[in-house]
């Protein structure tokens, strides 16, 4: 059976259904008065929220915590769930494909003083963590996945 993934361009790729890796994730859509943080994807350049898997045996309200200090250098506070997602997504840099079960958390900042560019683990997908004016941020401006977070908050 071949599953159709959505690649990070957009794209879709049909993919063996024994190569999908189940991925439980959490990010948080971090507000800090007009400005939302993010972080550029890598691969694209696009922003995407910062977050990531849920390590198994691990809360979701953990993970996202300790996520997004490890991505950003920011404490946060979850307020509430804003949306669940279900994806089956293909990453190219890797070659792999993901069944993907995203939970997008609004928090408020703690702390907003973030990692310096050099801070970020360089072998994550996620780079450069900035506070960004949510007024000037556009759909297009958002990696695949993420663009639907915009109007949840607006």
């Amino acid at each position: 059976m071949m599953i159709e993934c959505t690649t990070l361009t957009g794209g879709k790729k049909l993919v063996p259904k024994e190569k999908l890796v189940f991925r439980p994730a959490a990010y948080g859509v971090i507000l800090d008065g007009r400005k939302i943080l993010l972080m550029k994807t890598k691969s694209t350049g696009k922003y995407w929220t910062p977050g990531g898997g849920i390590d198994l045996g691990e809360s979701i309200h953990d993970a996202l915590i300790r996520e997004i200090k490890e991505e950003t250098g920011v404490e946060i506070e979850i307020q509430k769930l804003l949306k669940f997602d279900e994806s089956f997504f293909y990453y190219e840099p890797k070659d792999e494909a993901y069944h993907s079960y995203s939970f997008f958390y609004l928090c408020e900042a703690k702390t907003t003083k973030l990692l310096k560019d050099h801070e970020v683990d360089p072998n994550d997908e996620s780079e450069k963590p900035r506070w960004v004016n949510l007024d000037t941020v556009k759909k297009e401006d958002m990696q695949t996945g993420a663009e639907g977070i915009l109007s949840l908050i607006r």
